[in-house]
């Protein structure tokens, strides 16, 4: 199976030039993809072309990974309603070296390799191109009508927010960095998002017009969530690929509570398991929904592969302790990183120890707390069986609260319903 009927059977294909397949089964070819630097950290969404570049390099293909640190200071407009902020060089630089760092734990950067991974900077050729410069040897050769005919630019002019001259610009610069790699470094492919086709497009144009050469690219379709909600995104914002951002155990739980048909997309998409093995698991997991099957393979491969098997058995672990048949045992044994890594973005409260030295009743101990609006509310929780402590279901009004129910020292869990925890500090 050569390269792009590989992406193809994972869904990872929308629009191809024509002969690019051509190119890829003739001879070595170095390709690209841009990545944004608006983050010192890349997020789950930037996993796509991570994966472009890994399964490029892994069909014997030469991968540059750009980091847009001039286009990073003027803002794409594809796919976007209103102009970003834009960016200084300290804050670009800073991006930069995370998002380096990130990289090299993906692709192979062997020096000497035919195949070795490379990362450049478009700030390296733009700093010392002037504006005349520019428009003479680039401008020129892209017209007006060319430009306006894309879909990015067309619906921000057609919109209410309008498009300023710089974001404009935008087009020309990614362009113009297809042309300067092809020049340089010999590169004949960009990769990229969907919403990045006319951008491509651009940049193939300006190598046939300005250098009479030909070029090629294609795209990946943009992920989606079977329920409307965009990928990436929790109640508790991106899905960071740095663990000091998402925790791993946060980073696994995101992929082990996919949809179905969500996991059926991913699995093929986000993993590099074979098309055999992935047929049986998607097989299987349809005989019997309720194994999760497909979640849990999916989680283990993605997050072994960002954060490594250490950080994925733990999180496995981890959520044992909180989910399993024994989680009222098995969360005091919680250390208390632990707990806050698998419980980070759920509300905290504060508690005063000296409160619990002689123990309080329930009801009082929620709504002090501040997690009821009051003892009534808290009361017909509980006489309702909506309320656990610790995950230990509450079925007595009376009950209390003590300092020996406190977890890794300082903290009493509350659940409300099945989904809604509450983290109380104690001190």
């Amino acid at each position: 199976m050569n390269l792009i009927e590989e992406l193809q059977w994972r869904g990872m294909l929308q629009d191809i030039m024509p002969g690019t397949a051509e190119q890829l089964n003739k001879e070595m070819t170095t390709g690209y993809v841009g990545f944004d630097p608006t983050a010192e950290s890349l997020h789950i969404g930037s996993l796509v072309p991570i994966l472009l570049l890994l399964h490029l390099q892994r069909a014997g293909h030469k991968p540059i990974a750009l980091v847009g640190g001039a286009t990073g200071m003027v803002g794409d407009p594809s796919g976007k309603s209103e102009e970003r902020n834009l960016l200084n060089e300290e804050t670009l630089e800073r991006n930069l070296s995370g998002i380096r760092n990130q990289l090299e734990k993906y692709l192979d950067f062997t020096s000497g390799k035919p195949t070795a991974a490379e990362m450049v900077n478009n700030f390296d050729w733009f700093k010392n191109l002037g504006f005349i410069d520019f428009l003479r040897d680039v401008g020129k050769h892209i017209t007006v009508n060319y430009m306006m005919s894309k879909d990015s630019v067309r619906k921000r002019i057609e919109g209410d927010t309008g498009i300023s001259y710089t974001e404009f610009a935008y087009q020309l610069m990614q362009g113009y960095d297809y042309y300067w790699l092809y020049q340089h470094k010999g590169c004949k492919v960009q990769m990229g998002g969907s919403d990045q086709w006319g951008n491509i497009t651009t940049g193939t144009e300006l190598i046939r017009r300005k250098a009479g050469g030909e070029a090629f690219a294609f795209t990946c379709p943009l992920i989606t969530k079977a329920d409307g909600g965009k990928f990436g995104k929790t109640e508790k914002g991106n899905v960071w690929l740095d663990p000091q951002k998402t925790s791993p155990y946060q980073f696994y739980q995101f992929w082990l509570n996919a949809a179905d048909e969500d996991a059926e997309k991913w699995i093929r998409i986000f993993t590099l398991l074979p098309k055999a093995d992935i047929e049986i698991l998607i097989h299987d997991h349809r005989k019997d929904p309720g194994s999760r099957l497909l979640q849990k393979n999916l989680a283990k491969e993605v997050t072994s592969f960002v954060h490594g098997q250490s950080e994925y058995e733990a999180a496995v672990i981890t959520t044992e302790k909180l989910f399993s048949g024994n989680a009222a045992d098995n969360i005091k044994d919680l250390s208390e990183s632990e707990l806050l890594s698998s419980l980070e973005g759920v509300p905290r409260y504060h508690f005063n120890k000296s409160t619990l030295m002689s123990g309080i009743d329930t009801v009082s101990f929620l709504a002090e707390s501040g997690i009821f609006p009051s003892k009534g509310e808290a009361r017909k929780t509980i006489q309702g069986g909506g309320l656990s402590i610790n995950k230990e279901k509450v079925g007595d009004v009376s009950s209390i609260i003590d300092e020996k129910m406190l977890l890794a020292a300082k903290y009493i869990l509350v659940q409300k319903g099945k989904k809604n925890y509450y983290l109380v500090i104690v001190e």
